[in-house]
């Protein structure tokens, strides 16, 4: 719930949320903008190529024209999905879709991430690429990593906040 509201797919029930010095209520669009979201479960759609989504989500996103197609396969590149760009979503293994929505969230390089589960049915090479991506993103972004997997938290995370009830009950 609470990344879902850092998201602006829900409102707060109390309080205000700031993205990158944005109100999601009052600058709704400026907040997204600076946002990379990626769910638990992407949405994506499967009658569409991968690099035919990630352009599509790239224009949703308001990226120029001229700069679409290289944030396309910058990150296809990043997150390993460039040997799939012409094959439909449908037909891909949940790790790649996996991938497929981790690439969607890079796109525009947000300045904050947040990931829910973002290793969620991937092999453990996927998994390693996808740490290792996290880790050198956060030398330069705000990640937020949701997961229940405490060794990942270990190998990826340089501060843990564990939130309970929309309460944060411990950091460190």
């Amino acid at each position: 719930t609470t990344l879902r509201m850092l998201a602006g797919f829900l409102g707060p029930t109390a309080g205000r949320i700031h993205i990158d010095g944005h109100d999601i209520a009052d600058e709704p669009i400026q907040s997204r903008q600076k946002l990379g979201y990626m769910p638990e479960t992407c949405p994506l759609y499967p009658e569409m190529r991968v690099r035919e989504f990630l352009a599509f989500r790239a224009e949703l996103k308001r990226l120029s024209r001229r700069d679409r197609s290289r944030a396309v396969d910058s990150v296809s590149e990043e997150v390993d999905i460039a040997d799939v760009s012409d094959v439909l979503i449908r037909h891909l293994s949940k790790g790649y879709r996996q991938r497929v929505g981790l690439a969607d969230a890079l796109l525009g390089d947000p300045p904050v991430l947040i990931l829910d589960e973002p290793t969620a049915g991937m092999d453990p090479n996927q998994i390693r690429q996808v740490r290792d991506l996290i880790r050198k993103r956060g030398d330069n972004h705000a990640i937020l990593l949701s997961t229940h997997i405490l060794s990942e938290v270990e190998t990826t995370c340089t501060r843990a906040l564990v939130i309970a009830r929309g309460k944060l009950v411990a950091s460190g």
